[in-house]
């Protein structure tokens, strides 16, 4: 192994391949684009049709994370990046020229992390940022709105683009585990999207102790500046999406470890 490969040396190496795959980047302007695009869309016929609602639903209503609805669809588009920063290395085969290049798995793996992390954790608080701003917008002077002056108003658009982080890298970590695009992409989706919905064919007290531990049910609580019934807080959301995601970043760099380089399962 080369004396000058080291944690920063194989960063730089890996912000070169992310920034230069035409999927990673296309990936990211989606993710943008869902988040701030859908998320005024959401806020324009949110008031619209406002004047329309029950007068419960009035009361109930929540200017933070309805302007954030974005993620909603932003989040599937974070998974598949996550999972193609890795996966595409074993479709094409250059995971044995990257392993041969830097032999220290977890330093490899770690290069990734970080370049993952930062490059979401930017995009993803921006744009939260500027869809919460643009929805305000949209709301005032019809529909109640919201000031980041509230400190759990803050929160909650912060932990906005912090659960888009978090998917990116949870998806990294099923692209580890079974380093297939279409599998992973697809555990991914049912995960989000396919569990939720079968939850429902439980007896319904078995829905509200199970389904809060959903994922999306998560970033839906990170997102929420105040807790509703049968959901946990956002501070405990937070900490319930991290342990999944050191979880199945764990497995699959011990997979990696004890497993060829070559593509496939």
């Amino acid at each position: 192994m080369s004396s000058d490969v080291n944690l920063s040396s194989v960063t730089k190496s890996e912000w070169i391949k992310f920034r230069s795959v035409r999927s990673t980047t296309m990936g990211v302007i989606v993710t943008f684009v869902l988040t701030v695009g859908l998320g005024a869309l959401i806020a324009v016929a949110v008031r619209s049709h406002y004047s329309q609602m029950d007068p419960l639903r009035r009361l109930t209503f929540d200017p933070v994370s309805t302007s954030l609805g974005g993620t909603i669809f932003a989040q599937f588009a974070v998974g598949v990046i996550g999972t193609l920063f890795i996966t595409s290395e074993y479709s094409s085969g250059s995971i044995r020229s990257s392993l041969a290049a830097v032999p220290r798995r977890v330093q490899f793996t770690l290069g990734k992390l970080i370049v993952l992390f930062v490059s979401l954790l930017i995009v993803g608080e921006v744009a939260c940022f500027l869809t919460f701003q643009m929805g305000q917008a949209i709301f005032s002077g019809v529909v109640p709105t919201a000031s980041l002056a509230t400190p759990a108003v803050l929160r909650s658009v912060l932990f906005a683009g912090l659960y888009l982080t978090l998917l990116g890298i949870f998806g990294f970590s099923l692209g580890l585990i079974l380093r297939s695009s279409a599998t992973s992409i697809s555990v991914f989706v049912s995960l989000l999207l396919i569990l939720p919905i079968v939850l429902l064919l439980l007896p319904s007290s078995w829905q509200n102790d199970v389904s809060k531990y959903m994922p999306s049910a998560l970033g839906q609580s990170m997102m929420s500046p105040s807790t509703s019934a049968n959901s946990f807080g956002a501070w405990t959301a937070l900490v319930i999406l991290i342990i999944y995601v050191v979880v199945a970043y764990g497995a699959g760099v011990s997979l990696l470890l004890r497993r060829d380089a070559g593509a496939g399962q």
